[in-house]
C-alpha cells in the first residue's frame, strides 16, 4: 500500500525513499526557532533543515561560515522541541568536519545527542568523502550538499551558478554518485543548471532537493525567512516569495508605537 502525505505521521528516511520511488515531491523549509518550527511543521512540510544560514538571518553575519557547533545545537534544541512530524536535518558548520574524520564524528553525535536531531548535512562530494563515511559508520543518517556550497564562498568568490561548465558537471555527477555509494540517503543541489539536476535526480537512486536547480528534483528547499518576506533584501531568481511579512510586521509594530505614544493602548478593557 502506497504511503500518502496524510497518512505519515512521523517523517522517516525510509519514507522519503518512497516519496522519490512513487513520484511525490518532497518539501523543505529552514526553520531556527521553536514557534517558526511549530507553524512550518504544522503546516505539514516533510523536512525541516536546521541551516548554517541561521548565521545570516538569525545573526546577521555576510556569510555562513561564522556560526558555531554551539549555535547549530542550540538552534536544533529549539527547532526538535516543536516538531511532532517533520525530518529534522541539521548543518555541521563550517570547520568542523572538513578534513579530519574524527572531528567530524565528534560534532555529528554532538549534534544527535544534545539536540534530539534526525540527520545531519555536510557539504561536499570526494574531498570530504572521509567525514562522511566516518559519521555514516556510527549510523548518523547524512545528507549531502553539491553545487553552491556556501561554506566554500571564499573559494567560489561567487554566489553564481555552479556546474556550468563540462568538466564541473562531470564532478557533480560522480560526487552525488559517490555520495549515494557512500550512504547517504538525499542530496540537496544548489544553484546548478536544470538539465543537471534533472540528469543527475534521474541516475541517483536517493532523492534530491533543489534550490535554484529546476523542477525536477524530487524535492525543493527554500530559506523561510525569504520565502515569508522577512529577508526582504535578498530576491534572488530562485526565490518564490509567498508572503509579505516584512511588511506585515513593519506596519503592525508600527500601529502599536502609535497607539502606545497616542494613549490609546492600553485601553479600559485591556487592564485590570
Amino acid at each position: 500500500m502506497s504511503i500518502h502525505k496524510s497518512e505519515i505521521k512521523k517523517v522517516t528516511t525510509h519514507q522519503l525513499q518512497a516519496m522519490k520511488e512513487r513520484g511525490e515531491k518532497i518539501s523543505m523549509l529552514t526553520a531556527y526557532d521553536f514557534s517558526m518550527a511549530k507553524l512550518i511543521d504544522a503546516a505539514g512540510v516533510d523536512i525541516i533543515l536546521v541551516g548554517d544560514s541561521a548565521s545570516n538571518v538569525m545573526a546577521g553575519h555576510e556569510t555562513t561560515l561564522p556560526i558555531t557547533l554551539d549555535q547549530m545545537i542550540y538552534h536544533a534544541s529549539s527547532v526538535i522541541r516543536a516538531v511532532s512530524r517533520a525530518f529534522v536535518v541539521v548543518d555541521i558548520p563550517f570547520g568542523s568536519y572538513q578534513g579530519n574524520s574524527s572531528e567530524a564524528l565528534r560534532s555529528a553525535i554532538r549534534i544527535m545527542k544534545e539536540s534530539g536531531a534526525h540527520s545531519v548535512k555536510m557539504e561536499g562530494g570526494a574531498e570530504i568523502k572521509e567525514s562522511i563515511v566516518r559519521v555514516l559508520s556510527a549510523g548518523v543518517p547524512v545528507m549531502g550538499h553539491l553545487g553552491l556550497t556556501p561554506q566554500s564562498i571564499y573559494k567560489f568568490g561567487t554566489y553564481a551558478v555552479r556546474a556550468k561548465e563540462e568538466e564541473e558537471a562531470e564532478k557533480l555527477i560522480a560526487d552525488a554518485k559517490l555520495l549515494e555509494e557512500c550512504g547517504c540517503y538525499a542530496i540537496v543541489l544548489e544553484k546548478i543548471p536544470a538539465e543537471l539536476a534533472r540528469k543527475v535526480s534521474q541516475e541517483i537512486n536517493i532523492p534530491t532537493i533543489g534550490i535554484g536547480a529546476g523542477p525536477d528534483c524530487d524535492g525543493q528547499v527554500l530559506v523561510m525567512h525569504d520565502m515569508l518576506g522577512i529577508n526582504a533584501e535578498f530576491k534572488p531568481r530562485f526565490l518564490r516569495q509567498y508572503a509579505d511579512l516584512g511588511t506585515v510586521i513593519t506596519n503592525a509594530v508600527g500601529h502599536y508605537i502609535k497607539d502606545v505614544k497616542s494613549g490609546d493602548f492600553p485601553n479600559e478593557k485591556e487592564s485590570y
